[in-house]
């Protein structure tokens, strides 16, 4: 049995590579701390670090999870993640339709059937 009030949250953050990205979405769905991960490649980022104008190639990831295990899933996010200072932004849903939000519960719960 799920928890309907337990909010979906999504946990965005970006990676060098693909397969950084992939193997960090993958031990989130393992531990079950995330449902699904999003992984879009060939992202553009500008930005400022240590006082030098940079833009790099990235990867964005985009994790589907549930406001009980998000603080557990942002750290274990941040302990795999290959960056020494990860993105890690957790945004709020509005809206999320009910029968994806009760399979996105279901796969993060522990011992969820695979």
């Amino acid at each position: 049995m799920t928890d309907n009030a337990d909010p979906i949250l999504l946990i965005y953050s970006t990676f060098a590579t693909l397969e950084e990205a992939k193997a960090c979405g993958q031990a989130l769905v393992e531990r079950r701390l995330a449902a699904c991960v999003n992984i879009l490649p060939g992202m553009v980022s500008v930005y400022e670090w240590q006082g030098a104008l940079d833009s790099d190639e990235e990867v964005v990831m985009i994790v589907k999870t549930r406001a009980g295990i998000v603080e557990e899933t942002r750290s274990a996010l941040a302990a795999i993640h290959p960056y020494d200072t990860p993105a890690i932004l957790t945004l709020a849903t509005e809206d999320v339709n009910a029968p994806y939000a009760g399979w996105l519960r279901e796969q993060t719960m522990p011992g969820a059937a695979t």
